[in-house]
């Protein structure tokens, strides 16, 4: 009944046509761009309840207040305390490592602003758990989601960060002035 609701609502309501020919694996890490509103989140939660393919999130800490963090946390977030050294990508990989299954939704933007670079957690922690990044683009001028690239980290971050904003390069947020590849 959810996933079918998520579906009306997603496809039918606000009109998003969903384009994936990608393998979804036991375990990968998704890298979901452009993030330039909340309104992602929704429309992210909904995909991945019509689909079926929940996964967990990264969210500045500050949404886990009580009641929010208990709804966050039941949805699948992970909250980051971005004032911290400690090495999360270290820990999400092997937390990957170790798990039969590892679904990870990663916005390698890191903030709905507008930003000159990317974070590299996204990146690494596919890299140190020998997992996949599947591409997917949240495009408003065209109501598309579209997955349809997967990368495999090769340790090369440079060179696949140029591949990899290559194929987000054409894709529209909400708010377009805050995306920049």
């Amino acid at each position: 009944m959810i996933q079918r609701l998520s579906k009306r609502i997603l496809e039918g309501w606000l009109g998003y046509r969903v384009v994936c020919d990608q393998p979804h694996p036991d375990k990968y890490v998704i890298a979901l761009a452009p993030h330039t509103s909340n309104w992602d989140f929704i429309i992210g939660m909904l995909h991945s309840y019509a689909y079926g393919t929940r996964c967990q999130f990264m969210m500045k800490k500050a949404w886990f207040f009580w009641p929010m963090g208990c709804l966050m946390r039941a949805l699948g977030g992970i909250p980051v305390n971005r004032s911290r050294s400690a090495s999360l990508t270290d820990q999400l990989a092997q937390v990957a490592r170790q798990s039969t299954t590892f679904h990870l939704c990663i916005t390698p933007e890191g903030t709905r602003k507008r930003v000159t670079e990317w974070k590299r957690g996204f990146y690494y922690i596919a890299l140190k758990a020998d997992i996949p990044i599947l591409l997917y683009k949240l495009d408003y001028a065209n109501r598309t989601i579209e997955c349809t690239k997967t990368i495999r980290p090769n340790g090369d971050y440079f060179a696949q960060l140029e591949e990899i904003k290559a194929y987000y390069k054409d894709c529209q947020g909400k708010h377009p002035r805050h995306f920049s590849v």
